[in-house]
């Protein structure tokens, strides 16, 4: 038989659960016994027992929690009172714990974070996530069904975007999302039992809404006029912007340009800069008067993600007829004037821009190539900062800048050089130069500092440029060394250009130390920086790590600064291995420099070794510490 019990029911206990009974007690003095869980095993010892041995009496004496123990099968026998031998075989019976609504339903997490694409779609068919909660409850009655609704959704907006399937606990969407309107949602559900009372308990779900593209790209302008040189190819020639309300750097708000007219033969190509979504368009191919003295393209712009839009609460992807826009192109006659590049240099003030120093060099050359009879001279500087060589085109700091000059608008000071060739012909070049701090606009060395293993033959050099991270496709770049004086040019030389780098030669050997290269890298907007590279050049007992010194000798260009150096062994530092790329330009280097640095008295060399040993902290006798 089965004896029912009702789970977390109050005293007082003991308390009556039900009654034993054996035919074999008539006329028979016996007692009855009860064994097992609950009574004398686990789980619940003690849980239950006979009060009254005599009539079979099962009384429980403490509250039963039917979720840790839904039933208790218990052993029965009858034994005679007074012998105690068993009179019958044992019986088994059940305790059944019936189930009150105790437990609420219960979630596996408190709040849940999700993301969804704003042209997700409406319906069941395609949920945006699901949630269950679980009911300790006895399964299969009203007390462990559990049932869902959405209590709050935060914003509120006009009707719920969301809705909730009672049974399954599934959100999906009940009509369109816009990003703009809102960005997030908060969503509190409820999961609720059918027991009496009933109970219930909420979670909070968290959308981020994923901006997809529902606005086209839009021109900003609906034509463009272009007047372009025949004979020679144009790196953007032109550059388009549209206005895009989508978010930044998404496949929504990035731009595609098409050239869909005028480009039959291949002349153009247009490509999106990656930072400002702009179109940059650029001559291929040059163009000739004869043929085309005038041109015509229609470029159009899309997303890279394909264009949705919400019609009565349903998102609907469509192929948007692209935007379009006009670019009429004159083109010129051939000219020999000359052009300076590039058009527009900006530069920012430096450290190094003091009176008698190199400023930059500013050239200009002629569209054919032809021999170089250009003539510089500065057109505008009003503050009399610069000079510049009439021959070279090199530009010298005159005097110091000054931030609070009556010529310089919001910390920018134009400076215009004009190249006047034979017939007149005169050429325009602009420098902007900021006094304010743009370094993060700039182009910067990768590694300011190289070592190099000391070898009878060099390969070149690679010293490489990187784009600022606000720009980071600011190349090809251009190098050029940014000290004139002969010092410089009889030693270093720079090769090949390889977009985002360049080569640099030594034209004779030089003694080991320490040497800073002056540079200046422009890159394709035309602004320019000055930069120094440090190259220590050094004696590699293993042929791969320099073998470092306590102390240098640092040379800008090849001039010694430091004029004598101890050779002392210490620690090894990895130096920079030599791309192969380089080895056709192989240089036999001359043993000139193999003579001593300098030559002193013995007094001098006592003198300074021992001065030289207390700063460093060198004490040693070895024959091997010679100036």
């Amino acid at each position: 038989t089965t004896i029912d019990v009702t789970e977390e029911e109050e005293g007082p206990f003991p308390k009556y659960a039900g009654q034993l009974f054996n035919n074999r007690s008539f006329n028979t003095s016996v007692k009855y016994l009860i064994s097992g869980p609950g009574v004398d095993e686990s789980p619940e010892i003690g849980l239950f027992s006979i009060e009254d041995d005599e009539n079979g009496h099962v009384y429980v004496h403490r509250t039963i929690d039917r979720e840790k123990t839904p039933s208790f099968q218990i052993r029965f026998d009858i034994v005679h009172r007074e012998t105690g031998q068993p009179l019958d075989r044992p019986l088994y019976f059940k305790i059944k714990v019936k189930d009150v609504n105790d437990n609420a339903p219960e979630f596996p997490e408190e709040e849940f974070s999700i993301s969804i694409r704003e042209n997700h779609s409406e319906g069941k068919y395609d949920p945006v996530f699901q949630v269950t909660a679980l009911d300790k409850d006895e399964s299969g009655t009203a007390n462990s069904h559990v049932s869902y609704s959405l209590s709050t959704q935060i914003p509120l907006l006009d009707g719920f975007p969301f809705d909730i399937d009672p049974t399954t606990g599934t959100i999906h969407l009940s009509g369109c999302l816009n990003y703009k309107t809102a960005s997030t949602f908060k969503l509190l559900v409820k999961a609720y039992d059918q027991g009496t009372p009933q109970l219930s308990s909420t979670a909070t779900v968290n959308v981020a809404i994923e901006d997809a593209n529902n606005h086209p790209p839009v021109f900003t302008r609906d034509n463009y006029q272009l007047q372009i040189s025949e004979g020679r190819e144009h790196s953007a020639a032109l550059w388009l912007q549209v206005e895009d309300e989508d978010s930044p750097y998404t496949p929504a708000w990035r731009a595609k340009y098409t050239i869909i007219k005028g480009n039959e033969k291949e002349q153009f190509t247009i490509e999106t800069d990656p930072d400002t979504n702009e179109g940059i368009l650029s001559v291929i191919k040059p163009l000739s008067y004869k043929d085309d003295s005038e041109k015509r393209l229609i470029i159009s712009v899309a997303n890279e993600e394909p264009f949705f839009s919400c019609e009565n609460g349903i998102v609907m992807t469509s192929s948007l007829e692209p935007m379009n826009t006009t670019v009429n192109i004159k083109v010129t006659e051939l000219q020999n004037v000359p052009q300076f590049h590039p058009p527009i240099l900006v530069v920012q003030k430096e450290d190094e821009m003091k009176p008698g120093r190199m400023f930059r060099k500013y050239l200009a050359t002629y569209p054919d190539g032809g021999p170089n009879k250009i003539r510089y001279e500065l057109s505008r500087d009003p503050a009399g900062w610069l000079s510049v060589d009439e021959n070279s085109g090199v530009l010298t700091v005159v005097k110091e800048f000054d931030q609070e000059s009556p010529y310089v608008n919001n910390s920018l000071y134009t400076i215009i050089v004009h190249g006047i060739d034979t017939p007149p012909q005169t050429g325009t070049g602009t420098i902007l130069l900021y006094l304010s701090d743009i370094k993060e606009h700039m182009p910067t060395l990768v590694d300011p500092s190289l070592d190099v293993c000391d070898k009878k033959e060099m390969r070149p050099l690679i010293i490489k440029a990187k784009s600022p991270l606000v720009h980071s496709h600011s190349w090809p770049f251009t190098f050029e060394l940014a000290e004139d004086s002969e010092d410089v040019k009889s030693t270093w030389k720079l090769g090949r250009n390889f977009v985002e780098s360049v080569e640099l030669l030594m034209l004779r050997s030089l003694p080991q130390g320490t040497y800073v290269v002056p540079f200046i890298i422009r890159d394709r907007r035309g602004l320019s920086t000055r930069q120094n590279q440090h190259i220590r050049l050094c004696f590699c007992p293993d042929g791969h790590a320099c073998e470092d010194l306590p102390q240098r000798a640092v040379r800008f260009g090849v001039s010694s600064i430091l004029l004598c150096q101890f050779n002392v062994p210490q620690s090894k530092s990895k130096a920079v291995f030599l791309p192969q790329e380089g080895e056709q330009t192989f240089i036999n280097y001359n043993e000139e420099s193999s003579k001593p640095l300098c030559h002193v008295s013995a007094k001098t060399y006592i003198l300074v070794a021992r001065i030289l040993r207390m700063m460093l902290g060198i004490n040693y006798s070895g024959k091997n510490n010679a100036i």
